[in-house]
């Protein structure tokens, strides 16, 4: 994207983005708008030097004449057309994808304080919105050359009725956009108002469940029909300044075409011009209504266009919750790393005194397991002072007894914010020097409230995973089979949106399988079984420990399975570590600990 992030900017590069087509377009609409001219000029001739004085042969040339300026206007105007609407098209899809582009970046920021309806808004309505000015920039070059043709062929007929085209015309077209601006302003208050009815119906239909469960349903009927009907109202206030608008500028048109009516027909009983003029004029007089309301529409949707294009600069110049760095990771990824080693094959076997040596020996065994964690001094929100070392390939366990200290513990490792203390480094490099996408690549936080998306389980599954690798290990870890072997068609059958057609714990179970199968050297998984049953549960504890074997994993969460097949388990209780010790030893000896897992 470009530096320019403004309404403006954002205006200007839809259009200049598709120059080729605009310029196409304008050159055949202007051809089509110059024959719609000559039609009106060529039957005044054919009245005076066929009809006037009757001669078959030049009522026939000029007939022919007359059919070839038919077929160029017709060939203009479908070609010219197909040309604006693929610019309008094409800029629009441009713009959806910077606006989505801007949503996914890995710094974040695009949606504070922008409902997913809104933002939806922005990326389909307001893109298509400032994509249709290619249309109307193409038809609008083309109406301001039917007009000039116009009155440049009023003049050759009459000096004075192509003056006062000309002189009136721009008054028109002034006139018209200073009538635009309080549809500019009401058309932005209408996308707002339908962006904020498309977020509050977002909101509903994701929350249907948890709506009926609490019997809440006339509580969001009632949210959403207020907020339908400001949509509503905005939207009748647009269409009344709209309206407005076009009726103004249609009744300022028909006084104009019948003032160059009435200095025409007195030019006629003066003598100044003859039958034919009077016919060529007249026909003109007809013709020029079309491309002055034509400006007047331009005009209008350029004050739309400039509404939505301020919408999408906000958005693309949102900024962003953290600032990127431009370093990689260290040391190469997990996958690389367990090449020699295996994938079954604990740190400790690779790494630890009891290394294997000799020709036999692993390839990696002098090479340093990527993926340690360490947070130094790590303050922010509720925590304070956090000293905290993961070493590379350990199974940890976190217990937070704040659950708004686990939300900000989360956000601070999956740098969607920057701590306000202290640092974070994954194998020695701090978080905020590691370039975002580079980060994301080696270090995945798989939150509680992940979501799923419509599609098939496999896919769901995979939407992560590195190319040809093989998802059933994940899956079987995360019980997923379990889950496949109750949908039609495994595998391949379809969840529904937002996983839909799924159970609480089946969804966390695909999101769990869709963490591991990304396969990052860091993973943390924060509560990825608070609705799954204990026996499940107790094999999914089991299946993460050997699926994560020799990769750093991190487990925020209370339960008492997960935490058991950790190597280790740190409490942080009032933002602070408290202890850290083996859960069976913390459940033994810290009652605060033993109060949070156990009860």
């Amino acid at each position: 994207m470009g530096a320019d992030t403004s309404g403006r900017g954002v205006i200007r590069r839809a259009v200049a983005g598709q120059r080729r087509d605009v310029v196409v377009g304008s050159l055949l609409g202007a051809a089509h708008q110059t024959g719609e001219a000559l039609v009106p000029v060529l039957i005044g001739l054919i009245v005076d030097r066929a009809v006037v004085r009757p001669d078959g042969g030049a009522l026939a040339l000029w007939l022919v004449v007359l059919a070839v300026v038919y077929a160029m206007l017709s060939y203009g105007f479908r070609f010219g057309a197909r040309a604006g609407e693929r610019a309008a098209e094409q800029a629009a899809h441009r713009l959806r994808l910077d606006v989505v582009r801007r949503v996914l970046a890995p710094h974040g920021g695009a949606e504070a304080g922008r409902p997913p309806g809104a933002l939806v808004n922005v990326a389909t309505e307001d893109a298509r919105r400032v994509g249709a000015l290619n249309m109307a920039l193409t038809l609008g070059i083309a109406a301001v050359v039917g007009v000039v043709a116009g009155a440049v062929l009023l003049l050759r007929a009459s000096v004075p009725l192509g003056l006062l085209v000309l002189v009136g015309a721009p008054v028109l077209m002034a006139l018209g956009h200073y009538l635009a601006r309080p549809l500019e302003h009401r058309s932005e208050a209408e996308q707002e108002r339908a962006a904020h009815a498309s977020g509050v119906a977002a909101d509903l239909v994701a929350g249907v469940r948890v709506l009926k469960g609490l019997r809440a349903e006339r509580a969001a009927v009632a949210r959403y029909r207020a907020t339908s009907q400001a949509s509503r109202d905005a939207n009748v206030r647009a269409a009344r300044a709209a309206a407005l608008q076009t009726g103004l500028m249609l009744t300022l048109t028909g006084a104009f075409i019948a003032l160059v009516a009435l200095v025409g027909g007195r030019l006629v009983l003066s003598g100044s011009i003859g039958l034919g003029a009077l016919v060529s004029a007249v026909g003109l007089a007809l013709f020029l209504p079309g491309p002055i309301a034509v400006l007047a529409w331009v005009g209008a949707e350029l004050a739309k266009a400039r509404a939505s294009a301020a919408r999408i600069a906000d958005v693309l110049a949102a900024p962003g919750e953290t600032t990127g760095g431009t370093a990689e990771p260290s040391a190469p990824g997990g996958a690389a790393a367990r090449t020699a080693s295996g994938p079954d094959t604990p740190a400790s076997a690779t790494t630890g005194p009891d290394a294997p040596t000799g020709p036999d020996a692993p390839t990696t065994a002098a090479t340093p397991i990527p993926g340690e964690l360490r947070l130094h001094r790590l303050g922010h929100g509720g925590l304070h002072g956090i000293d905290l070392t993961v070493p590379a390939g350990e199974h940890l366990g976190i217990v937070v007894t704040d659950t708004a200290d686990a939300a900000t513990l989360l956000r601070c490792l999956a740098r969607r914010c920057d701590p306000d203390q202290g640092r974070i480094e994954l194998d020695g490099t701090p978080l905020t020097e590691l370039a975002p996408a580079a980060l994301r690549s080696t270090l995945l936080v798989a939150e509680h409230d992940a979501q799923l998306f419509d599609g098939t389980l496999l896919d769901n599954v995979t939407a992560a995973a590195p190319a040809g690798a093989d998802p059933h290990p994940a899956m079987a870890a995360a019980a997923v089979d379990e889950v496949a072997a109750t949908l039609p068609g495994g595998t391949t059958g379809r969840i529904g949106e937002r996983g839909s057609s799924l159970s609480g714990g089946q969804r966390q179970r695909v999101a769990l399988a869709r963490a591991l199968a990304a396969d990052r050297s860091v993973l943390v998984v924060h509560d990825p079984t608070t609705a799954v049953d204990a026996a499940t549960e107790a094999r999914i504890a089991t299946g993460i420990r050997r699926a994560r074997t020799g990769r750093t994993t991190v487990l925020v969460t209370s339960s008492p399975a997960l935490l058991a097949a950790t190597d280790r388990v740190v409490l942080i209780d009032g933002g602070t570590v408290a202890a850290e010790a083996p859960h069976e030893d913390l459940v033994r000896d810290h009652p605060v600990y033993r109060s949070a897992v156990l009860t």
